[in-house]
């Protein structure tokens, strides 16, 4: 599950006990972890602090933008009621049937993502990348529920790390895109700082084995996204504006919102996903991801 770095080098997921150690150590880093309040956002002035998707309205699905096109979201006809919701209203939760009327998808993504739908009707349980351990992609990262994204800042670097299932992204500070990133399922993500309280990022080749969201919404190896991630009501939200370009997938392109919540609640711990997930109960769910050789 490598990710393309610019100039050709290769970053990679670290397991979860050396990430623990990094996130423990980087207290130690001084402005290194934290990025300096006088030029750039501070995500991570400790590191006991991360961001969980969630709040009013906000969480593992995208929120449209005020106007012009947005993400897809449920079908109207097949209302999408969370386990928490079910809860609280004692309706039979559901899995996600997504709106094909949206016109951002072009004929092909429908036909695919209707099979997904008629999958979810007749009983199967739904694919998400968080439940099968897979890799999400961007902008799918931006989904991940529950546990919390913690933040490393370094003046050439941002790393991003899903406490959950180890999962990371790497962010290029002030630097181009290479001419032509080798696709991988988290592409090659470079940013840059704005206005002392947004962060940039901008990612370009991805391969094609991703979702943009949690309604099965395909997309091509020239997904083009950008995402503004900026800090609100006092430095305790993260707003997230997401931009997304793919004419191969969708008819224009269209934006979406997610939002994060500050949370102080220790630094990350150690989370297996795969080595605990199997199918039980002949769900005939994905498969978790193996690897037949390591690809470092």
């Amino acid at each position: 599950m490598a990710e393309s770095a610019p100039n050709g080098n290769a970053k990679f997921l670290i397991s979860g006990a050396v990430l623990i150690g990094l996130v423990w150590g980087a207290g130690g880093l001084g402005s290194a972890f934290g990025a300096s309040p006088s030029s750039a956002p501070d995500f991570a002035s400790t590191s006991s602090i991360g961001w969980i998707a969630s709040g009013s309205g906000f969480g593992t699905d995208f929120v449209q933008p005020p106007s012009g096109p947005g993400p897809v979201t449920n079908d109207p006809a097949h209302p999408y009621i969370t386990n928490v919701a079910a809860a609280a209203s004692g309706k039979q939760p559901t899995f996600r049937v997504a709106d094909l009327a949206n016109p951002i998808l072009q004929p092909w993504a429908v036909e695919k993502m209707r099979k997904a739908n008629q999958d979810v009707l007749a009983g199967k349980v739904a694919f998400t990348a968080d439940a099968r351990c897979f890799p999400s992609g961007v902008p799918s990262f931006l989904l991940f529920p529950a546990n919390p994204v913690r933040f490393i800042q370094t003046p050439k670097e941002v790393l991003m790390i899903w406490q959950q299932d180890a999962q990371v992204r790497h962010v290029y500070l002030n630097q181009p895109h290479s001419a032509h990133p080798t696709p991988s399922w988290y592409g090659e993500s470079v940013g840059h700082y704005e206005n002392g309280d947004t962060l940039v990022v901008d990612t370009i080749g991805q391969n094609d084995k991703s979702f943009v969201d949690n309604y099965r919404t395909p997309h091509t190896a020239a997904l083009h996204v950008v995402e503004r991630f900026k800090l609100i009501d006092g430095g305790k939200t993260i707003d997230v504006q997401v931009h997304v370009e793919d004419p191969g997938a969708f008819t224009t392109p269209w934006n979406a919102i997610q939002r994060y919540r500050h949370v102080d609640d220790g630094p990350m711990i150690e989370m297996v996903c795969a080595e605990n997930n199997v199918s039980y109960f002949n769900y005939d769910v994905v498969p978790i991801p193996q690897a037949n050789k390591p690809d470092f």
